[in-house]
């Protein structure tokens, strides 16, 4: 019987620490799963990789948005990977698209140099390419580990087609790893289908709070995708001259 390896989207310690405790194969670290995963904090990074046994793929992705960052942004990320490198992290996982959303061959190609004695899989940056079976071999020629896709569709079972697709074309040279909406329901046509991994959280909502908040602390004005949030010099400025 095949064997298909389960990594778990774990967006906190005690998300890593369940993998570890229900015979996971590997988790991708991150926050925020409502913006689809960020880097999470060199603290966290921290403590799962010396308090935790289970191999730790860590999400270098500085914000939400898109997929297109700016020297400053790509820096931070460089910057990251060193750190989970130092750490000894097994993997990164990471992405680069051009304005375009074409994988962006020489910056992903840095990544990838940067990360050098870990694992690297492309992310679901994928998802927004125009030509996914170019793509692909784009992938394959910069020796990328694995990629993460849903199929370009907004769950994995719903892509499953061109995820085969992709399966097929790779002959090996690259792992697809379907992931996006796969759980108890699905997870079995995955292993059906031949791949040799799935990516899922398997998270379960639990209440904090015992009333509503008089006061919330979400805002819908930064979900919206392709928005992303700066502050403003000049606003700064303005501000400071008036209270001057």
């Amino acid at each position: 019987m095949s064997y298909i390896q389960i990594e778990i989207c774990a967006n906190s310690f005690e998300s890593a620490k369940a993998a570890q405790l229900a015979g996971a194969n590997r988790i991708e670290l991150c926050t925020e799963l409502s913006v689809g995963g960020l880097t999470p904090s060199l603290g966290l990074i921290e403590k799962v990789v010396s308090e935790l046994n289970i191999p730790a793929h860590v999400l270098i992705r500085p914000r939400s948005g898109n997929f297109t960052y700016s020297s400053s942004e790509f820096d931070v990320m460089l910057r990251d990977i060193a750190f989970c490198k130092e750490l000894g992290c097994e993997g990164i996982v990471s992405g680069f698209l051009s304005s375009e959303n074409k994988i962006d061959f020489e910056k992903t190609k840095q990544l990838i140099a940067a990360s050098e004695g870990m694992e690297f899989t492309f992310h679901r940056a994928f998802d927004w390419v125009e030509n996914p079976l170019e793509e692909l071999q784009n992938l394959i020629d910069l020796k990328v580990n694995r990629l993460l896709s849903s199929g370009q569709k907004p769950t994995a079972i719903e892509g499953i087609s061109l995820l085969k697709e992709l399966q097929d074309i790779a002959k090996g040279e690259i792992e697809i790893m379907p992931g996006g909406g796969i759980n108890l329901e699905n997870a079995s046509k995955f292993k059906e289908a031949g791949f040799k991994s799935i990516h899922l959280s398997a998270t379960i909502k639990k209440q904090v709070l015992p009333k509503k908040p008089k006061v919330s602390m979400h805002s819908d004005a930064f979900f919206e995708e392709g928005i992303v949030a700066t502050s403003s010099a000049e606003i700064i400025q303005k501000i400071k001259a008036l209270l001057a």
